[in-house]
């Protein structure tokens, strides 16, 4: 296949699914896709072997969700336009209102659809003020009782989601017992609770069973079915960038250029200043860089084991979340395809992107 192309490999995959699925039945917690991390549906049917359904952030999420994930769709937004509800209800099970206000003002439309309302307990995990939803001043659901107190009636559920890339079961627990401790006596009035993404359980050395146990123990007390809403956990490591080198030069440091663009096709990395992951190692240093007129479109810094040259196939890893869904026409760089590699180790593009695309995106 010509690069660049994203590749999803199935058998890098199934171990998050693995432990998803496990995780599901030792704890009694249903599993939904945050389609806001990892939204190519190419891999859905396969997925929902081992999830319950999918979460959202917008009306399209809603609707791809629906129609592309057998199981549960949960619909939430920041906030829902007049035009769009009606809409989101049709292909939903569960409508989440960000704030008192929308669930208020959507009440006559959103009458006998199970509903539920964001709640931020303003406890943060996040090392990035971007990314957290804890931050001050934020947006992000109800943050008082007392406001949640007078809409308590019109809904069956919560959903928190303050987590990020939340590696640390202690951390999770504290977090939990606070929300217990602040809003205990509203959860305890509903019948389902999503705790959100961003808890890294599928990561290296993390305590499942104690996540498990202690999920069951919070479903027990509070008489609640518990949601998780897995993103990155879902999909981290089983996806890479396929990308070619084109050329080579140096300017104090040994540069290589290839076909794709860390702002059109890794966004988030250059959001949050991180470096790509390759798997190379030795003692040739490399700057790998994008193809875009940017000039910090800049993959990283790596070590390869031979001199790096025009024609060079490179594979930079953990390509999937928070990527894909982030892919655009910077600079009419080509838009990596989309390819899969199935169990058997056969590989099959799903998607390619051309001229057309291009053109039909701009309008």
């Amino acid at each position: 296949m010509q690069t660049p192309y994203y590749l999803i490999d199935k058998a890098r995959l199934l171990p998050n699914m693995e432990k998803i699925a496990h995780l599901r039945e030792t704890s009694g917690a249903k599993a939904l896709l945050a389609l806001k991390c990892f939204a190519s549906w190419g891999v859905f049917d396969f997925m929902s072997e081992y999830m319950d359904g999918t979460t959202s952030s917008s009306l399209y999420e809603v609707k791809l969700g629906r129609q592309k994930f057998p199981g549960e769709t949960h619909a939430y937004s920041v906030a829902w336009a007049d035009h769009e509800i009606d809409e989101v209800l049709a292909n939903s099970d569960k409508v989440i209102f960000n704030t008192a206000q929308q669930l208020q003002r959507f009440e006559a439309q959103s009458a006998g659809h199970t509903r539920g309302l964001r709640v931020n307990p303003g406890v943060s995990t996040s090392g990035f003020d971007l990314a957290d939803p804890a931050r001050p001043f934020s947006r992000l659901g109800e943050h008082a009782p007392e406001d949640i107190e007078p809409v308590a009636e019109m809904i069956s559920g919560f959903m928190f989601h303050n987590n990020c890339e939340n590696a640390d079961f202690d951390r999770f627990d504290a977090m939990l017992g606070m929300i217990e401790q602040r809003f205990g006596h509203l959860i305890r009035r509903m019948e389902w609770i999503s705790l959100g993404g961003g808890i890294h359980f599928t990561g290296e050395g993390y305590p499942l069973e104690r996540l498990a146990e202690r999920l069951k123990r919070f479903a027990g007390e509070n008489e609640v079915q518990v949601y998780l809403e897995p993103g990155e956990a879902a999909i981290t490591r089983s996806t890479t960038l396929e990308v070619t080198v084109l050329d080579t030069l140096y300017n104090g440091k040994n540069l290589a250029i290839v076909d794709s663009s860390i702002e059109a096709h890794m966004l988030d990395l250059l959001i949050y200043r991180e470096s790509a992951k390759m798997a190379e190692a030795g003692d040739q240093e490399w700057m790998v860089c994008g193809k875009s007129c940017l000039a910090g479109d800049i993959f990283g810094e790596f070590r390869f084991a031979a001199p790096v040259k025009p024609g060079d196939r490179l594979s930079i890893q953990d390509a999937a979340g928070y990527t894909m869904v982030k892919k655009n026409w910077f600079n009419g760089v080509k838009m990596p395809a989309i390819a899969i590699r199935e169990l058997d180790g056969s590989e099959r593009l799903v998607r390619d992107f051309d001229y057309d695309d291009f053109v039909s995106a701009l309008g």
